[in-house]
């Protein structure tokens, strides 16, 4: 299992495995506004989860996404803040971002 210090370091290494897109969270799918892409829960994987926390203010922790989508022929990262949304997401998106390498394999 890899691991960073940094949030950018992670970044950086995940860009040279191919995962260049840059996703966002809806409330019921990821979105690749540079390929102009709405992908449902279905048609991605997590691949890789790392957390990130602030040294000296918990608020500052975040959390990578590293993600897959066949269909899409994508491999994309995703951030967010650690264990908060901002929007509501549905239950089916909420547990596919619950990481387990046993179960999130395409």
């Amino acid at each position: 299992m890899q691991h960073f210090d940094t949030l950018s370091e992670a970044l950086q290494v995940l860009k040279t495995e191919g995962y260049t897109a840059d996703l966002n969270l809806k409330k019921d799918s990821l979105e690749c506004k540079a390929l102009g892409l709405d992908i449902p829960v279905e048609d991605f994987w997590v691949d890789k989860v790392f957390r990130f926390e602030g040294d000296s203010n918990p608020d500052d922790s975040s959390v990578l996404f590293a993600i897959s989508s066949d269909k899409y022929d994508l491999k994309g990262v995703l951030v967010d803040a650690y264990g908060t949304y901002a929007n509501p997401l549905t239950e089916e998106l909420i547990d596919k971002l619950r990481y387990d390498p046993n179960r999130n394999s395409g």
